[in-house]
């Protein structure tokens, strides 16, 4: 070895303790890299956020060249950097990210299950998913058991059903209780600002939108200030650890990114990944998001089948927890039973409405059919 490289070898070490002594944190300092492909808020922006990633502590390095995903890419794979940030990245499907808000609240960190990219071709499928990678980016991030709520959005009753089967499957899920009154799984609008969950999970565009208005809305909009960005992408099998930011992220988000990246590999990432996947597995994840591509699709003849409506009774008693696009067909299942029902809309989002004296037997009847659990 040459003298050159012992002194640079040398130098390397001094500077690693120094580090080492000023965070407390010892070991090779994980490098991240920053292809950015055009901020709105100029090259100041760009240049302001690597000053808060050194202030930071961090080790951030700019990336060049014609092509920059593709520059980002090699460095990613030859190891010359170990994380990457940067914006509208082509992730493949079966990869999306999670983002970290803060929330207003009560300034408590909350991770968006997810925020860009598509975990699944299909809307409840994805939203299971999204779930696991909330908790695979919660865990790499240093949350040791977060919690889990689903946003109230279409869809959240059924994503509720997939996840408590796969957590009765042997699944460790910690799910969240709903702050508001009636509690429950599904989060309100009041869980969201108070970040009651550590994981929302929800759809990707759902998702973008909400990362948006976490990060911009004390700015007016057009500059997001607040929180670590739209996240890493994450899928099953999937190896690169690149972060996402919009170009409306200001100087404090972009670096922010870059310690989200940081921490995660501090925690390696990858094992936390591969060790979540495996779980999930053998608690018949890909059983669940088979089940649930081929349910819904009920028999056409029985879905076209005329089923005449009972006599009509006063209904007090109410059953929530179906999906809307159910709602009806729910009814006439009660309906072909004997039990007068209606549909309704309640403050936690569909209901069927019945008498008290058949409120058993209507709940055993839409759980046998699979509406409710």
């Amino acid at each position: 070895m040459s003298d050159k490289k012992i002194k640079a070898m040398i130098a390397n070490t001094f500077l690693e303790v120094a580090d080492a002594l000023e965070t407390g944190q010892y070991g090779k300092k994980p490098v991240i890299g920053f292809a950015s492909e055009g901020s709105e808020h100029g090259q100041d922006n760009i240049e302001e956020a690597m000053k808060i990633a050194e202030m930071k502590g961090l080790k951030a390095v700019l990336i060049e060249g014609e092509d920059l995903h593709k520059k980002m890419e090699e460095m990613l794979d030859s190891g010359e950097i170990d994380g990457a940030v940067t914006m509208h990245y082509p992730f493949p499907i079966g990869v999306s990210t999670v983002g970290k808000v803060v929330t207003p609240g009560k300034g408590k960190p909350m991770y968006i299950a997810t925020t860009t990219g598509t975990s699944d071709t299909d809307r409840i499928s994805g939203m299971v998913k999204n779930a696991i990678y909330g908790i695979i980016a919660a865990k790499a991030d240093g949350v040791e058991n977060p919690t889990v709520g689903i946003a109230n959005i279409d869809g959240a009753r059924q994503t509720e059903k997939a996840l408590l089967k796969l957590a009765e499957n042997g699944y460790d899920i910690n799910f969240a209780e709903s702050v508001r009154a009636d509690g429950g799984i599904v989060m309100r609008g009041n869980d969201l600002l108070g970040g009651t969950p550590d994981i929302m999970v929800m759809d990707s565009l759902t998702g973008n939108l909400m990362m948006k208005v976490f990060s911009s809305y004390t700015t007016g909009g057009n500059y997001e200030s607040l929180g670590f960005g739209y996240g890493p992408g994450v899928g099953e099998g999937y190896d690169r650890l690149i972060m996402i930011v919009s170009r409306a992220s200001g100087a404090p988000v972009i670096a922010g990114a870059m310690e989200f990246a940081t921490n995660l590999i501090r925690h390696d990432w990858k094992k936390i990944a591969d060790e979540e996947f495996e779980k999930a597995n053998k608690a018949g994840l890909k059983d669940i998001i088979n089940e649930l591509k081929s349910a819904g699709k009920k028999d056409a003849g029985a879905a076209a089948e005329e089923v005449k409506m009972p006599p009509k009774e006063v209904v007090t008693s109410q059953i929530p927890g179906i999906e809307v696009m159910d709602l009806e067909d729910a009814v006439k299942a009660l309906w072909k039973a004997g039990i007068y029902a209606e549909s309704g809309m309640g403050c936690t989002g569909p209901i069927v409405l019945m008498s008290d004296a058949n409120k058993d037997k209507a709940h055993e009847i839409l759980k046998a059919a699979g509406y409710v659990s």
